[in-house]
């Protein structure tokens, strides 16, 4: 019964609130809360919440937890905060199955309108924030009922001595009000502090297109490494006239085709063949990524390269997967995953043998990859699907023994082809949501549920 009285109590306060917000801003005791409805929309904005004399919850504000005894310690701390007086804290309070913290009722949201979520928070004595530090919008409507499914966010950049989280979603049909939710999640020992909360109509994002170009190309009896890549040239000039964005040309460019070994064709990036890319990359107007060997020292590597419009070299992948046969070959393995902006979009680069493990393609989308490149020889077409599946991005292929392909978060093959000489470009939407109907927006989802923080078989430390 007293949890039914607060949150009624809390209902009331918040029904007053939203009445006077909607021709005026309003400072109310307990939260700096400003609402707006005039002129661009609505815009809430929430900050220094302490209410001298007292430790009660501010004005609109709810402690929350599944149940009581995985409550958290929910107070006002006046000694951190961001720009006013105090912040919402949420201890972990010892208990190593806590779960909860604030919730708040946002108000006259438009079915159909985008809104944007914005919330600062620092931690104390929190591993894996990803997991454990949670703002979601829980959307409902006038009776109360879940509409659609909770949008979490995800995207994070630094703000000083805080972390700014930010999420941008369309209103679901039917919700009249969210439920803002900043949680903490199994921190026994930790500590979040939130502040600075905004939450705000913004107009739709512009639409994000890209061409995604892809081409099938084995080479047969070119007779040197400069033959090999003179045919990928000719197939750039050719793809090209599709107008692409992006092309992806397949593993080992430089040795297919020809009889040249891996450590006979190696020269250094850049070098003659990044140079040889840069100039049809700055003909076309296009990106390319292609698959070559690369010398560094004693070393060499199976490296994938990215060529930008300008036809200079912006990035580089070094093979991190090798198979036996390549080990026996000469070659050292990589030991990053970069990720690199692109004018339309961030893109990551894997090669073959990387497709048959799991971790190549969830270090590249945890770190906001969103289309993964394969330059590839021969593999699984079936773990290319799963791969754009498991991490909700485009996959986009290159191969000479198995599918030259391009495939969406939902592995949807929308193009495939195992013929040599085919040449193809697919436009793609980056902006678009693809949602679960029972589970929601799964690449919100894989951000923040996935268990990096869990050693396998105790051999990760």
């Amino acid at each position: 019964m007293r949890g039914v009285a607060q949150t009624l109590k809390g209902e009331m306060t918040m029904a007053c609130v939203w009445w006077l917000g909607r021709v005026l801003n309003v400072c109310v005791l307990g939260s700096l809360l400003s609402v707006s409805c005039l002129g661009n929309g609505l815009k809430i904005q929430l900050s220094d919440f302490a209410l001298a004399g007292s430790s009660a919850a501010p004005a609109g504000w709810l402690p929350w937890a599944q149940r009581e005894e995985v409550m958290p310690r929910c107070y006002i701390d006046t000694t951190q905060f961001r720009s006013k007086s105090s912040a919402l804290a949420i201890s972990g309070n010892s208990n190593a199955a806590e779960y909860g913290g604030w919730t708040y009722r946002l108000g006259n949201v438009q079915a159909g309108k985008f809104y944007r979520l914005t919330a600062y928070y620092r931690t104390q004595g929190v591993d894996y924030e990803q997991l454990r530090v949670v703002a979601r919008l829980d959307w409902r409507d006038e009776s109360d009922k879940r509409v659609g499914q909770p949008d979490y966010a995800y995207q994070l950049e630094p703000a000083g001595d805080w972390k700014k989280m930010t999420l941008q979603v369309p209103t679901p049909e039917q919700a009249t009000w969210a439920r803002l939710e900043l949680l903490l999640a199994w921190s026994p020992q930790g500590t979040v502090w939130w502040d600075d909360i905004i939450f705000e109509e913004v107009p739709a994002p512009k639409e994000r297109i890209a061409r995604i170009g892809s081409v099938a190309l084995r080479p047969r009896n070119t007779g040197s490494k400069q033959g090999s890549v003179e045919a990928f040239c000719q197939a750039l000039d050719e793809v090209a006239h599709q107008k692409p964005d992006i092309v992806c040309l397949g593993e080992g460019i430089t040795v297919v085709g020809n009889s040249g070994s891996y450590i006979s064709v190696a020269e250094s990036v850049p070098g003659p063949t990044t140079e040889q890319l840069g100039e049809k990359a700055r003909q076309h107007r296009m990106y390319i990524v292609a698959g070559l060997y690369e010398r560094e020292g004693n070393a060499v590597y199976n490296t994938s390269v990215l060529i930008d419009r300008e036809g200079k070299l912006v990035g580089k992948y070094r093979k991190v997967y090798l198979p036996r046969e390549e080990i026996e070959g000469g070659l050292t393995p990589g030991t990053a995953y970069p990720v690199f902006e692109t004018d339309f979009g961030k893109i990551g680069m894997m090669i073959c043998w990387d497709l048959q493990y799991v971790e190549p393609a969830r270090a590249l989308a945890a770190q906001g990859a969103e289309i993964i490149l394969l330059p590839i020889w021969g593999g699984d077409f079936t773990l290319m699907k799963a791969r754009a599946i498991e991490n909700h991005l485009f996959v986009v292929s290159a191969g000479y023994d198995v599918e030259t392909a391009i495939i969406d978060p939902n592995g949807q093959v929308l193009h495939a082809s195992n013929e040599s000489g085919v040449v193809k470009t697919i436009p793609i939407s980056l902006g678009q949501r693809f949602l679960d109907p029972h589970l929601g927006d799964m690449r919100a989802r894989f951000h923040k549920e996935i268990r990096w923080d869990v050693p396998i078989l105790g051999l990760v430390k």
